[in-house]
């Protein structure tokens, strides 16, 4: 029962990181009003959430390998509980800006350390599928913020609503330094006690293994679009572009967490029992998310609602096949470099999700505001970072093959191809 005891708080902790990363998505237009701001300043919002985040993956992973999850999960609750009550209370731009920038610091620390529990508590073949059911209900943080978030925020106001989140994180932050331990008592946490000179130093031989590019490539590839609907440019799109009513928007974006669960079980069953079909449904998810896109982008008029809510679907299944990335990490890095692997495989999705939201940023801004033709040329910056994503994970998959394995589900061996 304690397994499971230190998971569940570990994905409360997960659930209220992800509720505090997309409460932006739907308070985009209220933060406009409140802080006076105009498009391009509100993409820098989630701009320096999402580089605070992307920058800090790798040193998050190191200071997970000599710290331990149950440290860093409790730290990165407690900045993000700091960051909303900051947000609660500000009429300031700088200060707003700031304060999401925190908002990306904490939530940099929680999912690769609530991951890297599941080694310690549970035996090697349960992992992939429970690391992809910690993204699973970790994203029903993304129903709450489309819902009772929203709720609030319309009904009670802003500052209502961020206390709401300041205090649900402080809460988790509790829980964690109450239930949770790195290892069941009397076993080894694989904590490095190396200087932090050294650790970094470590970087240099996680990233030679071919294994943590082809994790790395494929969290470029599956999540971003995905990542940058519910982050930012979702409901505009959605309300703007597409003349859904702001409601109905957030109820949308609820589909989200039903793609995720069904492709989340589904992906996380195929990693387990078949780690040599992993490439190929990182290939397909990038193929049927470019496909999504296209039939709605080819459109000349907004799209039917069936049509939207199909997209939707579609690209929020990239979300969980991306946490197949970390099963790569866990299989080619030893246990005392894994959070370190699994920092630098996080950093692909993100990197692309804020590559494609600034670039997005300006294609709307240039166009003109928030009109349909402005959206429509915007999305269409996803198809290079598609094309890269998917070269890496093809020239990877085969050079990780025939490299040394470390973990429980390697790839097989250069006579069955993956």
């Amino acid at each position: 029962m304690r397994p499971w005891i230190v998971w569940g708080t570990g994905l409360l902790a997960y659930l209220v990181a992800v509720l505090d990363r997309t409460t932006f998505g739907v308070s985009g237009l209220d933060a406009a009003e409140r802080f006076h701001a105009g498009p391009s300043t509100l993409s820098s919002f989630v701009l320096l959430q999402l580089i605070v985040y992307a920058a800090m993956q790798i040193p998050a992973g190191v200071l997970l390998d000599r710290f331990g999850p149950r440290a860093m999960i409790a730290t990165g609750v407690t900045v993000l509980s700091a960051a909303q009550l900051a947000l609660a209370l500000t009429h300031s731009l700088p200060v707003a800006v700031g304060a999401y920038g925190v908002i990306g610091l904490g939530d940099s620390f929680i999912f690769i350390s609530v991951i890297r529990l599941l080694p310690n508590w549970f035996a090697p073949e349960r992992v992939p599928l429970l690391t992809q059911l910690t993204g699973i209900c970790g994203q029903f943080g993304q129903f709450l913020s489309a819902v009772p978030f929203l709720a609030i925020l319309l009904h009670g106001g802003w500052t209502a609503a961020y206390l709401s989140t300041a205090g649900l994180a402080l809460f988790a932050g509790a829980l964690t330094l109450a239930l949770v331990r790195d290892t069941p008592q009397g076993a080894s946490a694989d904590l490095q006690s190396r200087t932090f000179r050294a650790a970094f130093g470590e970087i240099k031989t996680v990233w030679s293994r071919p294994g943590t590019k082809l994790g790395f490539f494929t969290h470029m590839g599956t999540p971003f679009s995905a990542s940058v609907f519910a982050l930012m440019w979702g409901v505009p799109y959605l309300t703007t572009a597409q003349g859904l009513s702001r409601s109905a928007a957030g109820a949308a974006l609820t589909l989200s967490v039903a793609s995720f669960i069904v492709i989340g079980l589904l992906a996380g069953t195929i990693s387990a029992r078949r780690p040599q079909h992993r490439s190929r449904l990182a290939l397909t998810m990038i193929a049927l998310t470019a496909a999504a896109w296209t039939v709605v982008l080819a459109l000349p008029h907004p799209a039917p609602h069936w049509l939207l809510m199909v997209l939707i679907v579609v690209i929020s299944a990239g979300q969980p096949v991306s946490i197949m990335s970390f099963d790569f990490a866990r299989a080619y890095n030893p246990p005392a470099a894994l959070g370190t692997a699994q920092g630098m495989v996080n950093t692909g999705g993100f990197i692309a999700t804020l590559l494609i939201m600034q670039a997005m940023g300006a294609v709307i801004a240039m166009a003109g505001g928030y009109t349909f033709s402005a959206f429509r040329a915007a999305w269409c910056v996803q198809y290079p970072l598609w094309a890269v994503a998917a070269a890496g994970v093809v020239i990877y998959t085969r050079r990780a093959r025939d490299s040394e394995s470390f973990g429980e589900t390697p790839l097989p061996a250069s006579s069955s191809r993956p």
